[in-house]
């Protein structure tokens, strides 16, 4: 009986140790739930969208689709590559990535004690009217100890949210580069397309502006002639100066064009990289696939690096409730030292010179002003704030791929139709002017023709555009160009 009361005295200060390690693993946080979506079950459908299309049995997603197996120009793989390598938006999006890791590891060093190794060193004269004996003596005292400060017995889960909310920053910020990524895949795939585009329309300029000058020649000659008239001379030079003016603008479009290009990639274009894009004034309809899978709207949740940065958010704001939460409740800090001491360097290591001290502290909440609760209000805000921003967010990747659909089908029955209008304003074109040198239609019937000709090519070339960066639109929403190759 004896022994088993001397076990549980030595026990008993072993009971609080224990229970703290039991409390350390509570938390106050809420338990995360994802929204539901504000989202329909599947896309829109109707006249503008058509069926949607689904990966078939071993096909991948368009999520997983790499976007080196997506383009099919070798050309826009390699600025792709250049720009992955050289753009400062992505750069300082992966620096981010790293500074909030490293933040989140200091956060999670708060939960372990702080460790280190102090050495001191202290010598004071007592007078003789201060020291019992009645005479003045020279104290000195050295110490070596190991150094445990203020740390923080996380009995409420404080320590342990703050070092989730710390890990969701980190994760979001992730999920941002990744977003950033793809943002830079599309920008680099449309700025080359709309450079290539605007070199057709400045070759489609260049190929008007020698038909107006040999129009304007051979109007001249006829006035000279006098089988033609001076208004019929006016008006083939205004046709000329037109075609001047709007190679002039194409030509500038077109070094805009390339200097947003520079800037995507992040560096100068080389010599031959710039004699290549010089030699592409044609725009390829070729360059991406024109079926994408366009899968469920919930497919979107797990695929949009930008709905779970928003979601990883929103665990962060659930974290700092639980850290407001246990605010209210008392903090306990433990500090202490272990080591050696004596009053000289000889006996600093000598035996019976260990020391330690143990300074546990215990802080109760009482009157803080209202601050703890407005702090909770505070959280539960945000919380809220974030819901909405998820929500929110959930809604237009939703929108932004039924965009897309819409723009799929619709484009392509735009493209056919201009295709037609463009042969009939060629034929159209082709009479008047036979008719015009056979002398049976004025100048007039022939400039209106060739007006509505040109008109007809350029629209042509701006929606053929319009199409492409739709597709390359839709793979961005539907989560793809985050892989360099397909994810089988």
């Amino acid at each position: 009986m004896k022994t088993f009361f001397a076990r549980s005295r030595q026990a008993q200060p072993l009971a609080p140790l224990a229970l703290a390690a039991a409390l350390a693993g509570c938390s106050l946080a809420p338990t995360h739930e994802r929204p539901a979506a504000p989202i329909e079950a599947a896309y829109p459908s109707g006249a503008a969208y058509g069926p949607a299309a689904t990966a078939a049995p071993g096909e991948a997603a368009a999520a997983d689709i790499g976007w080196r197996d997506f383009f099919r120009d070798p050309m826009l793989l390699q600025l792709i590559d250049i720009a992955l390598s050289n753009n400062q938006d992505l750069r300082k999006a992966a620096l981010n990535v790293e500074a909030a890791q490293a933040m989140y590891r200091i956060q999670r060093a708060e939960m372990l004690p702080n460790l280190g190794v102090a050495a001191s060193a202290a010598a004071e004269r007592v007078p003789a009217d201060l020291d019992a004996t009645g005479a003045s003596r020279i104290a000195r005292r050295y110490e070596v100890a190991g150094v445990t400060a203020a740390w923080e017995v996380d009995l409420w889960g404080r320590i342990r949210s703050l070092s989730d909310q710390a890990l969701a920053s980190y994760l979001a910020l992730a999920e941002i580069r990744i977003a950033t990524q793809m943002s830079l895949v599309s920008e680099v795939a449309n700025a080359y397309l709309t450079l290539r585009a605007d070199q057709e329309l400045l070759r489609l300029t260049d190929d008007t502006l020698a038909t107006q000058k040999r129009s304007y020649e051979l109007t001249a000659r006829l006035v000279e002639a006098g089988h033609s008239t001076q208004l019929d001379l006016r008006l083939a030079e205004i046709t000329l100066r037109n075609a001047e003016t709007h190679h002039a603008a194409y030509t500038r479009q077109a070094a805009k064009d390339r200097n947003a290009l520079v800037l995507l990639t992040g560096q100068p274009l080389t010599p031959e990289l710039s004699r290549l894009l010089d030699e592409a004034t044609t725009l390829p309809d070729d360059i991406v696939p024109t079926d994408l899978p366009s899968g469920l709207p919930s497919e979107l949740l797990a695929r949009r690096p930008d709905i779970r940065a928003a979601e990883q958010t929103l665990r962060g704001a659930n974290a700092n409730i639980g850290a407001a939460r246990a605010a209210f409740f008392p903090t306990i800090s433990l500090t202490g030292s272990a080591g050696t001491a004596s009053a000289s360097l000889d006996g600093l290591f000598g035996a019976g010179s260990g020391s330690w001290s143990f300074l546990p502290r215990i802080t109760v909440p009482i009157f803080r002003g209202g601050a703890l609760e407005a702090n909770l209000d505070v959280a539960h805000v945000q919380k809220r704030i974030e819901i909405a921003n998820y929500e929110k967010t959930v809604q237009e990747a939703f929108r932004d791929v039924a965009d897309g659909l819409a723009g799929k089908r619709t484009l392509d029955r735009q493209i056919r139709a201009e295709l037609l209008s463009v042969a009939a304003s060629r034929s159209a074109y082709e009479l008047a002017e036979q008719r015009f040198k056979e002398g049976e239609d004025d100048y007039l019937t022939l400039l209106d023709a060739h007006r509505m000709l040109y008109g007809t090519q350029q629209v042509l070339v701006r929606t053929r555009l319009a199409r492409l960066n739709n597709l390359i639109d839709l793979y961005k929403a539907l989560g793809g160009g985050w892989t360099e190759r397909t994810v089988q």
